[in-house]
């Protein structure tokens, strides 16, 4: 199993997040995956730099870590084209560590341009050409597409690396689980749905199975639950209200009734290494093998010595239960 660490954007202003970066790799871990968002889930988290910029400097400050975007939209607020170039030279200057986790967007990123947010058979169907036309740039000379959404025009991407970067779809149900199956490489999910995975492999897809576990570390349980309820208790509504809401206030509004027995229900708290195992266990169960994770803690760097004392070892041990 690999293990990555979430660095979360929307809550660290961008100097920090390449900092963690550099911790992360120092504390062991086997990659770092990152959000690709123009917006932070709530205006309390209060940052959003660009993921690119970022993953760049963390390139250049590391040496061994993994990098992963979890997950570009490359269907509304940028043009497939322009993905295709970011992660082809991504991969060059990160010496091949770089891994292309895409996905069908949220409103909450992708309205920003003025563009709308299609509904959700559009936003598959746009998704799907996104990643034809870049599959069709990799493959290197001057490339026309036209498609029902998205359309290319004699374009080349002239710096391709050796070896293409992996592309990770997120998938959350069967129409997505198809397209993982289908045009990537691998797999990105949230929840531990086992049924999920299945259909992926059933329908043709193999590769790394990719998917956040939420936690929460802080010296004891009350701490790490008031820092979930103040910055992070977003992550409680669910794939459907994460997609559709438009901006941080609405995301504030929908999750005031929000409680601390929501939190506990879904993520690991505290400082017990007990819990956080049990998670992980469940993502394992799934079938996931790629397993990142996620702190919404108030103290970065505890959870990171946390993770080297207590987490790293029994983590790496964890094997599907019978």
């Amino acid at each position: 199993m690999r293990i990555g660490y979430k660095l979360a954007t929307e809550a660290f202003d961008p100097k920090e997040i390449i900092r963690q970066a550099v911790e992360a790799e120092r504390a062991g871990y086997d990659f770092v995956e990152m959000s690709d968002h123009f917006h932070p889930w709530l205006d309390v988290q209060g940052h959003s730099g660009f993921t690119w910029s970022l993953f760049a400097a963390i390139a250049a400050k590391t040496e061994r870590i993994g990098l992963v975007t979890g997950v570009t939209c490359p269907s509304v607020r940028y043009h497939p084209a322009i993905i295709a170039q970011a992660a082809a030279t991504m991969q060059i200057i990160s010496d091949g560590r770089f891994t292309l986790g895409v996905g069908a967007g949220e409103r909450l990123n992708e309205h920003v341009v003025g563009r709308g947010f299609p509904a959700v058979a559009e936003r598959h169907e746009r998704f799907r050409e996104a990643l034809e036309i870049i599959r069709l740039l990799w493959r290197g000379g001057y490339r026309t597409y036209e498609g029902k959404h998205l359309r290319l025009e004699d374009a080349r991407v002239f710096d391709l690396p050796e070896q293409l970067p992996v592309i990770a779809v997120a998938a959350s149900g069967p129409a997505s689980a198809r397209i993982a199956a289908e045009l990537g490489d691998g797999l990105f999910a949230t929840e531990p749905k086992g049924d999920m995975v299945d259909t992926w492999k059933r329908l043709g897809g193999s590769g790394p199975a990719y998917a956040e576990v939420p936690m929460a570390w802080a010296p004891d349980e009350r701490s790490a639950v008031e820092a979930v309820l103040e910055k992070s208790r977003w992550a409680v509504t669910g794939w459907k209200v994460m997609a559709e809401l438009p901006n941080p206030v609405n995301f504030d509004a929908a999750t005031r009734t929000v409680k601390a027995e929501d939190v506990t229900a879904q993520f690991a708290v505290g400082p017990d290494p007990a819990g956080y195992l049990s998670n992980v266990q469940q993502y394992v169960d799934a079938g996931f093998d790629h397993v990142v994770t996620q702190n919404a803690g108030p103290d970065p760097d505890g959870f990171l010595e946390f993770f080297a004392n207590e987490l790293a070892a029994p983590m790496r041990a964890i094997t599907p239960s019978s």
